[in-house]
């Protein structure tokens, strides 16, 4: 005779009903729906109001007048908005260039265990969790061009005159590159110190058994093993180049004489201060879509490379 108080059978240890499973999956969407909802307005939304306003002439009280693709032909034959994109292009593999390789060098640098090295590497990142607006305000002080100015002096002291850095057509370009590669480079070294730790060291042990250099040691075993972080860095670097606005609107402005604009600030400047919201929505959907390519072009070459 059985007892009426005897437990119901459960589900085998490993096993879950299908409705626990709804229930965790309707929890973690529960969780996520405040940050999609905010991805959703701020976002989304606007994206699709974009590429919508694309395809107008936006008159604020006439009403909006269908033009096509008119918008995106100007961009495509405007002198502004193919100097924009050069600018945005030269900005974009400096930046992603000399954040790497200068990345890389401090990442092999203060790469070990000793306890000191856990203070140099929190200084060395204080700049990338700093404002970008305040960084490029304190460095717009330093390239005074005067010969009191900060980097004036230093680079007096090895005997080169004063330069004009922001203020010169030749020069305001590199100056911004040179803001940004200090910024960009502490980031890169994280990630690398990152990807140091995963390779294997019995291979230096072996290598330097063999009598390996420094050099093909680092050729032969840390390059090849750093490859993955290589392709995500410069992925990062690339796209946030070719989106830089913040520090060339602070510094520049896209000056002197539009030496130093890029398609983040004529995007800026078409939409708020010209009133052509209509190009400038197709300004950023080029951008968007320039910047899909390009990370689509570097997953393919990362597979390829792969196989």
């Amino acid at each position: 005779m059985t007892s009426s108080l005897a437990p119901e059978p459960t589900a085998p240890p490993g096993r879950r009903t299908p409705s626990v499973r709804w229930r965790g999956t309707l929890i973690a969407w529960l969780f996520l729906a405040p940050a999609l909802l905010l991805f959703l307005y701020f976002k989304f939304i606007p994206m699709f109001v974009g590429l919508w306003k694309s395809l107008f002439k936006v008159q604020t009280f006439l009403g909006d007048e269908w033009v096509g693709l008119q918008n995106y032909q100007t961009i495509i034959t405007d002198e502004d908005f193919a100097a924009a994109i050069w600018h945005s292009v030269v900005l974009a593999l400096g930046t992603t260039v000399g954040s790497l390789v200068l990345g890389l060098g401090f990442a092999l640098l203060i790469e070990g265990p000793a306890r000191y090295l856990w203070f140099v590497r929190t200084a060395a990142f204080l700049p990338v969790v700093t404002t970008m607006a305040a960084v490029a305000e304190v460095w717009r002080i330093m390239y005074y061009p005067g010969d009191n100015g900060l980097l004036n002096t230093v680079v007096g002291w090895a005997g080169i005159g004063p330069q004009p850095w922001l203020g010169s057509e030749d020069s305001s370009l590199g100056s911004i590159m040179l803001m940004s590669i200090w910024r960009g480079t502490p980031y890169d070294m994280m990630i690398f110190l990152a990807g140091l730790v995963g390779v294997d060291r019995t291979l230096y042990e072996a290598a330097a058994v063999d009598g390996a250099s420094t050099w093909r040691r680092l050729r032969h075993i840390t390059l090849p093993a750093l490859r993955p972080v290589f392709w995500i860095l410069f992925t990062l670097a690339a796209i946030r180049g070719l989106r830089v606005f913040v520090e060339v609107y602070v510094l520049t402005n896209g000056g002197p004489n539009g030496s130093s604009e890029v398609l983040m600030t004529l995007i800026y400047k078409l939409g708020f201060q010209k009133n052509e919201l209509g190009v400038a929505s197709a300004g950023g959907i080029v951008l968007f879509l320039a910047t899909l390519a390009l990370t689509v072009i570097v997953q393919m070459l990362r597979r390829r490379q792969a196989t």
